[in-house]
């Protein structure tokens, strides 16, 4: 198994699809509590690599070249999923809207912080795209995945219904400089 400095962080593109897919199957499959977590298929994931509507990346272990985890940020803009409508932002503040959305570790590689790492990679280049405001949703129970955004900066907003009735929490964080207009 690579040691965690034996991890590339690569960017995916359309190609990738199905190996996104495919990770965020086995993750959801292994899970015990499946309702901590909502699957993309592999439609879904093509949409956002494809259609410019997220961007994505991979965690490849050095030593074998196998994808071990991924990570998609997705671009909401003024759509109504846009979670920015549920931490109070005004709608001239939505297009800056990204959201942390899907991320998924294969176990055995679990453990080098790749979580971490992935959603670092996602957070520098959505702030030379000019994104301001990052969102994500956790169960409020995956003390794991809670954790790990909160150590990077994620603030609770709310608690709600997400997903078709899946309880998530809501977090923000504000990243680069957010200018003054009025």
């Amino acid at each position: 198994m690579a040691e965690q400095g034996e991890f590339t962080i690569e960017t995916a593109d359309a190609a990738d699809y199905q190996t996104f897919a495919d990770i965020i199957q086995t993750v959801w499959n292994e899970l015990d509590n499946k309702e901590w977590f909502v699957a993309d298929n592999a439609d879904y994931t093509y949409e956002m690599l494809q259609g410019g509507k997220g961007l994505g990346y991979k965690a490849v272990a050095a030593d074998t070249g196998h994808v071990a985890g991924v990570f998609m940020a997705a671009i909401p803009g003024i759509s109504p999923n846009n979670l920015g409508y549920d931490a109070g932002l005004e709608e001239r503040e939505l297009p800056l809207v990204a959201h942390m959305d899907s991320i998924a570790i294969l176990p055995k590689y679990r453990g080098h912080k790749l979580q971490y790492r992935l959603m670092q990679a996602a957070e520098k280049d959505l702030q030379k795209k000019g994104f301001k405001y990052l969102m994500c949703t956790v169960h409020p129970d995956n003390y794991y995945s809670r954790n790990n955004i909160v150590s990077q900066g994620y603030e609770p907003v709310a608690v709600k219904e997400k997903y078709g009735g899946y309880i998530r929490e809501i977090f923000l964080k504000k990243i680069g400089r957010l200018s003054t207009v009025g």
